[in-house]
């Protein structure tokens, strides 16, 4: 007998749970240039994705911990744009091609630097939209959609938007207490800052933070590293949220086999995005980790433009890691411009079918 359909609240839930629901949720998230080409081809401009193709709802509560440093464009084109952040990194960005920014400088290079940072961020009510959560989370609710709370703290963020990535590699051995204090009043920040959103009432179902940890077929960084430096700031996060009674939610991207372990001690619930070719197995993490950690992703984004090959890949895939719950479809990193409008839709129906349970 069909089960009855269940709101994203319920899938996710359920996942979380390891328990079985009417189908597995399904997510994603396309470039803006893979929006672009969809919209060329027939989405309307004025419906998001989520709903054009009947994708689950997931809402996302921010809330701003960086130095505030003034964004402003240094040079624009019709390609690309040159701009700084409120982080203090000057990058650039293409407009109309799927890639992540090229960052060009830096305001924080040394520890006189992050102390200048530091002082700058501090907790204070004007750094939540209350506005929007005014406006807009009572429709959440109401549509059922799975809310987070987006966490932003650790490795990947400081080498990557504030201190530039050889810099921090080289802190880690030769400078570690600057390394971690940095990823610490990061979170320190965003917790009291959600601690006030939780307390207004505006309450959420999971938190979740990218940190980026692997590259193909490596790590950063060595275990006793990651366990003298990263792991108590990670634990920390995730006491948190479980102390809310909320699941702890870790995108990181490369190859993170050998921290696995690390993180399951420290009691984290989900992990995205799975990624095959930097050496990620979806089949083998459900049959070795399955039943504690819920599976996001993992779905080949190389083969997303090849109809025959992707659709023989869900095939294989899917029905081994929904076994049981705990898996949520997605890319295993995001879905690129190469893939049609129809291409999609016919990924999306085809998830749902072999997802159902």
């Amino acid at each position: 007998m069909k089960r009855k359909e269940m709101t994203t609240r319920e899938r996710f839930a359920r996942m979380f749970d390891h328990r079985e629901a009417d189908r597995v949720p399904i997510i994603d998230h396309p470039w803006a240039a893979t929006i672009e080409r969809w919209h060329r081809e027939g989405m309307p401009s004025d419906v998001s994705f989520t709903e054009f193709f009947g994708l689950d709802r997931v809402a996302a509560i921010g809330a701003d911990n960086s130095p505030r440093y003034d964004v402003r464009v240094i040079e624009e084109t019709g390609d690309y744009v040159i701009r700084t952040s409120k982080w203090g990194a000057t990058l650039k960005n293409w407009k109309h091609a799927a890639s992540t920014p090229e960052f060009l400088d830096f305001t924080i290079k040394d520890r006189a630097g992050w102390a200048a940072a530091k002082a700058r961020m501090t907790p204070s009510r004007d750094r939540v939209d209350w506005d929007r959560l005014k406006r807009e989370y009572p429709l959440w609710r109401r549509q059922g959609c799975w809310i987070e709370a987006s966490l932003w703290f650790g490795f990947d963020v400081t080498h990557a938007w504030a201190v530039g990535t050889e810099r921090l590699l080289a802190a880690l051995a030769e400078d570690p207490e600057w390394c971690v204090d940095m990823f610490n009043h990061y979170l320190d920040v965003h917790l009291a800052l959600f601690d006030a959103v939780w307390e207004a009432g505006y309450t959420f179902d999971a938190v979740r933070w990218p940190d980026d940890m692997g590259y193909k077929h490596n790590q950063f960084f060595s275990i006793p590293m990651y366990r003298a430096l990263l792991k108590p700031v990670h634990k920390r996060a995730i006491d948190w949220a479980h102390a809310k009674g909320v699941r702890a939610h870790l995108h990181s991207c490369g190859d993170i086999n050998p921290l696995l372990p690390e993180l399951l001690d420290i009691g984290l619930d989900a992990l995205n995005p799975l990624e095959v070719k930097a050496g990620m197995d979806p089949i083998a993490l459900k049959r070795r980790y399955g039943d504690r950690l819920l599976l996001h992703g993992g779905i080949n984004a190389v083969l997303w433009d090849d109809m025959e090959a992707i659709e023989a890949e869900i095939r294989r895939v899917l029905p081994v890691v929904k076994e049981k719950g705990g898996y949520i479809f997605s890319s295993d990193h995001s879905v690129p411009s190469s893939v049609s409008l129809e291409a999609f839709r016919r990924i999306v129906e085809l998830a749902k079918k072999e997802g159902a349970y």
